[in-house]
Formats: C-alpha cells, structure tokens, sequence
C-alpha cells in the first residue's frame, strides 16, 4: 500500500472542493419583549431578557 498519491491533483478539482467554505449571514430574529434585532437562543443586548424573563441587568 503507497501513500503517495498516484496523480497530481488539478486546481480546478482542488478548489471545487473548497467551493463551499463560504461565510452565511448572522440569522437575526426580533426580540418578543423589546422588539430589537437579537440573535436567536441568546440574552438581548438591548433589554437583558431572554424568553420574555429579565436575565442581566441592563442600565440605560
């Protein structure tokens, strides 16, 4: 069994596989106390609550 490989692989089927490593946007979602744009399963940064309860002390 060789370890080498027994073709060089070509940049086009290299860089096919590398096609998919792009970035997605940040999924962002209202906040159902204050309205503002969060992302999802995490404390507001506006408000301080997460599921409608008051988490962290936000001061104004």
């Amino acid at each position: 069994m060789s370890i080498c490989p027994k073709n060089k692989t070509s940049k086009a089927r290299r860089d096919k596989r590398r096609a998919n490593w792009k970035m997605s946007a940040v999924n962002l979602v209202k906040c159902s106390k204050c309205g503002a744009l969060m992302m999802p399963h995490r404390v507001c940064k506006a408000c301080g609550s997460y599921n409608k309860k008051e988490i962290v002390k936000v001061e104004d």
